[in-house]
């Protein structure tokens, strides 16, 4: 039996990490609003794959580099 974990995130670093992005900043460049990016880092909201892919081609990362399942070993 497979059990997968919650989807986590670690978005915030990832926009540290590439010259202190800011929130609205990303936000703007996939075209949602700022609340969206919040409450991603929050975890209270999974994005869409579109979205998630759209976040990670900003960071020219893979979208598993930003989201991943907890207790994810790989």
């Amino acid at each position: 039996m497979n059990s997968f974990g919650e989807l986590k995130n670690c978005l915030r670093i990832v926009r540290f990490q590439n010259g202190e992005m800011t929130q609205q900043e990303l936000a703007e460049r996939v075209g949602v609003s700022r609340q969206t990016i919040i409450a991603i880092e929050q975890g209270k909201f999974n994005p869409s794959t579109k979205l998630s892919l759209q976040i990670a081609q900003v960071f020219h990362v893979r979208v598993e580099d930003i989201f991943f399942l907890e207790g994810d070993e790989s």
